[in-house]
């Protein structure tokens, strides 16, 4: 489970100005106060991770810039869509890094790696990938074509239980494959043993 949590810690702390202005705007209900948090959570995290000397990935820094030009825009323009545009943004970044073929494997145990064909963990970093533009896509209608609580769901919701789902699907997929091919092995090996 904790291997689960590193795994996602780095996209929630791209997600954390959003999360925050989500739940700001559900209390207060208004656009200026919610976004000013969701930049204000921004620089935080940004100066924290200064603060702390780590280093601050691309990602990092362009959600920074987003988050302060779109909701500067908000702001300027009392606008929601600015902001809510920016999960779609982080989104189709993040599906197109995962297009990389084989960008999964440095986060394969070797068991999996000896065990699972590498086309078959290709095949998931693609998954994951096409699962992000998909849910980038999603965000973009959502945040034109329905309400703010709707949006609100959907980024607190659905952005959180697709991923988690297909995770959970690819470890059960992955724990089954590995399973049986080392069976498989295991019998070869035994069957390659001469009688006494």
């Amino acid at each position: 489970m904790l291997d689960f949590l590193k795994v996602f810690r780095p996209i929630a702390g791209d997600f954390l100005s959003t999360i925050f202005f989500i739940a700001v705007y559900e209390v207060t209900k208004n656009i200026v106060i919610a976004t000013g948090a969701g930049i204000a959570v921004g620089i935080l995290q940004f100066v924290w991770l200064k603060v702390r000397r780590k280093d601050i990935a691309l990602m990092q820094w362009a959600s920074l810039a987003l988050v302060l030009v779109l909701g500067t825009a908000t702001i300027l323009t009392r606008d929601p869509r600015f902001v809510m545009i920016k999960p779609s943004i982080a989104g189709f970044a993040i599906g197109t890094v995962m297009l990389q073929r084989g960008w999964q494997l440095r986060y394969m145990p070797p068991i999996v790696k000896e065990n699972a064909g590498s086309g078959f963990l290709v095949m998931w970093g693609y998954l994951w990938s096409v699962l992000y533009y998909a849910l980038a896509a999603g965000n973009l209608f959502v945040a034109y074509r329905m309400s703010m609580q709707a949006w609100a769901f959907y980024n607190g919701v659905i952005q959180s239980a697709a991923p988690t789902s297909l995770f959970v699907i690819q470890y059960i997929t992955m724990r089954l494959v590995v399973r049986r091919n080392v069976r498989a092995k295991m019998s070869a090996a035994m069957q390659a043993v001469p009688a006494e």
